[in-house]
């Protein structure tokens, strides 16, 4: 039985999963979980890649250590953030999307090339952390003097695993840089920006195999396998593990709600441009899809307000509040701010007081945002959807899903599944042997 191992990481925390086929359903199996978040260094935001790089070798070993012939592995991650190569040696630090260093960049990037302009050749939404303000901060830094080559987080994690570089399609539509049409590195944006042109090299498919496991790295984990390419986006996995019926918009709900459709081809009118949609890259269609802040609001009320507190009891506290004061969920002030209280204060001018005050406001403001960024969709899209499928942690959260249901008159099929890892598994499961 051909037994395969996603390596699923998200900004919080990862998991390594093995998957099979048995009696025709795919199985999985937890065998390693590990933390993560981001750190500050030097009044930055920054990711511990060697930590990350640690753990995926440790989880490695202990999927080996269950399974020894695993068939193949694969890694996904967020996307947008980037680790910088001199030769073989990465430029540290490697910084964190959340991080602020692109705020001063961003004007004189649109300077160069107006967004309006950039959203015609990419499709890719605006957010200040998007890879194409985080190399131009680079740029103007003086980190991309020598460079001779930039990975993507799970390419780079790949690359210390087998020693091979490739830059993976799915991940590279998160940048900003990639031509939506050609699915390829758009060289005009950047040679308009100065960015060196050997940082955007061809791209690859999901489903191109790297090649094996490097010896120390075998010796290391106690076997080898292939390393292939899963969509490395994880929204791009997550949305290949949704057993879905038909056409529908889904979230795949987690720090980001990412809330879209499949469709044919990009949309890059200006009614998308507008609407602040992207169109990122999936396995044979365009996902065309948009971020909301998500889980990251009430994770961080949680930390702050009452960590010891389980979410099923700040839940219910919600559900018992009569609060209806609400946010703008996608508001810049709620992207990276020192207190995430201090920030919902301000916005609703101090109309919360309980727990259940903040935690409603939080549900309730994301519910509406759902509904707002589904009437979009539909309305560039020129289709109406009868239902929503829900995916990742959020899916647990049966208040969220009816407060959704509620405000964006769909059904919800809420599915608390790992869709990300099963994504991942799929494509593994899709290469020749």
């Amino acid at each position: 039985m051909n037994k395969y191992l996603a390596i699923d990481i998200g900004a919080s925390s990862g998991r390594h999963i093995l998957g099979w086929r048995e009696d025709g359903e795919l199985r999985t199996e937890e065998v390693y979980r590990f933390p993560n978040g981001v750190q500050e260094q030097d009044g930055h935001l920054i990711w511990d890649v060697e930590g990350l790089v640690n753990h995926v070798i440790t989880g490695i070993g202990r999927a080996m250590a269950v399974c020894p012939d695993i068939t193949s592995l694969s890694i996904d991650t967020w996307g947008v953030d980037y680790v910088l190569l001199r030769g073989e040696e990465p430029v540290m630090p490697c910084y964190a999307y959340r991080d602020s260093r692109t705020e001063a960049v961003i004007p004189k990037v649109h300077a160069q090339v107006p967004f309006s302009t950039l959203y015609r050749h990419t499709g890719c939404q605006f957010q200040p952390f998007n890879t194409i303000y985080q190399l131009c901060a680079d740029k103007l830094a003086g980190r991309l003097e020598g460079v001779t080559g930039m990975l993507m987080l799970p390419e780079y994690l790949m690359y210390r695993l087998t020693g091979v570089q490739a830059r993976e399609y799915t991940n590279a539509t998160t940048t900003g840089l990639v031509n939506a049409r050609t699915g390829a590195f758009d060289l005009e944006v950047t040679d308009a920006l100065g960015l060196p042109r050997q940082l955007f090299p061809a791209l690859s498919r999901p489903g191109t195999v790297l090649g094996p496991l490097k010896a120390e790295i075998a010796r290391q984990v106690g076997g080898s396998c292939p390393v292939v390419l899963c969509a490395t986006h994880d929204t791009g996995s997550a949305v290949e593990g949704i057993p879905m019926e038909g056409n529908e918009p889904y979230i795949s709900s987690g720090t980001w709600s990412l809330l879209g459709v499949k469709t044919e081809k990009p949309l890059t009118d200006e009614g998308s441009e507008q609407a602040n949609y992207s169109n990122e890259g999936g396995v044979g269609y365009n996902r065309y899809q948009k971020n909301i802040m998500g889980m990251w609001l009430v994770n961080s009320l949680q930390r702050e307000l009452c960590p010891d507190t389980p979410f099923p009891a700040l839940v219910k506290a919600a559900e018992e509040s009569a609060c209806d004061a609400l946010i703008d969920a996608n508001a810049p002030a709620f992207l990276a701010p020192e207190s995430m209280k201090a920030a919902f204060d301000e916005a609703t001018g101090g109309a919360l007081h309980t727990l259940g005050d903040y935690f409603r406001c939080a549900y309730r403001s994301l519910a509406l945002s759902y509904r707002d960024a589904i009437r979009e969709l539909e309305t560039n899209t020129g289709r109406r959807y009868e239902k929503l499928y829900i995916v990742g942690g959020g899916a647990k959260n049966h208040y969220l899903n009816d407060l959704t249901q509620q405000a964006t008159g769909k059904q919800v099929i809420a599915l608390p599944i790992e869709a990300t890892a099963l994504g991942n598994l799929k494509i593994q499961m899709e290469v020749e042997s």
